[in-house]
């Protein structure tokens, strides 16, 4: 049966209360083992929409008013899709993941040069500071950290966040490469060493079955979706940059991707 998981990533660093957590990233994923097709479809931080119970405000807020439940409760009310999953990870976890699987392989096509990356997790560093990250064109092999500068990185690049969801997409399916050699047995193992990094629905039985068709899964069958312009449009809400969605665009294409 084809499934559709909601995975959320948040900064976890020293600057943020553990359970009041916003979503720096939101990628819906739609698997179909029969037709061996899938579908990433990024969400803008930014995006100004209805929060169930909470008013109106930028969908990352969600996950920190009412946690994964109510960040699912936000995209299933504005995307009108059913969610049968979630994944959750921090910064911390994302790179103890990657490195776990001995890194990522990844073809940068742009570079990315970036004078404000935010220092938090760089121990003995003040955590509200910055330094600068270069990531170079070509093929290049990263660990955790690079991994995570190459995805987290929002500044230097003119498309900003969106150009930031195609290269979280990216990671993604790189990801998804490197798990693709792990041995069944070896995921009791993984999911426990990275407990409280990740947090997720999915039980190991649907991990274990994810597992075993992730080689049939490649660049060819997996559909990506970037919200750009003119499913959205980028302005001024309550004294704050948002992000406004075109519904009458989006709810066509997401009906279309995710039956």
């Amino acid at each position: 049966q084809p499934f559709t998981v909601l995975l959320l990533g948040s900064d976890d660093d020293a600057k943020f209360v553990p359970d009041r957590l916003n979503t720096q990233s939101m990628i819906l994923v739609r698997v179909d083992p029969s037709s061996k097709q899938a579908t990433m479809l990024s969400i803008p931080r930014d995006l100004w929409v209805p929060i169930p119970g909470q008013g109106v405000g930028k969908i990352s807020t969600a996950y920190q008013l009412g946690g994964a439940q109510a960040a699912i409760g936000a995209v299933e009310s504005n995307f009108k899709v059913h969610i049968d999953d979630y994944v959750w990870i921090g910064l911390n976890g994302l790179v103890h993941l990657i490195n776990k699987l001995g890194g990522v392989d990844l073809q940068v096509t742009n570079p990315v040069m970036d004078d404000f990356y935010p220092a938090d997790l760089n121990s003995g560093d003040d955590p509200y500071g910055y330094y600068r990250v270069a990531v170079l064109p070509g093929a290049t092999h990263m660990d955790g950290v690079h991994a995570l500068q190459y995805v987290r990185s929002r500044h230097g690049d003119l498309r900003g966040d969106f150009a930031r969801s195609e290269r979280q997409q990216q990671l993604l399916l790189a990801i998804k490469a490197q798990a693709s050699h792990l041995n069944i047995a070896d995921l009791p193992t993984l999911a426990s060493s990275l407990n409280g990094e990740i947090k997720s629905s999915i039980g190991l039985d649907r991990l274990r079955a994810l597992l075993t068709i992730a080689n049939d899964f490649n660049g060819s069958n997996i559909h990506r979706v970037v919200l750009v312009p003119p499913y959205t449009s980028e302005g001024w809400a309550a004294g704050q940059s948002v992000v406004f969605a075109d519904w009458s665009q989006i709810l066509p294409l997401v009906h279309q991707t995710f039956p």
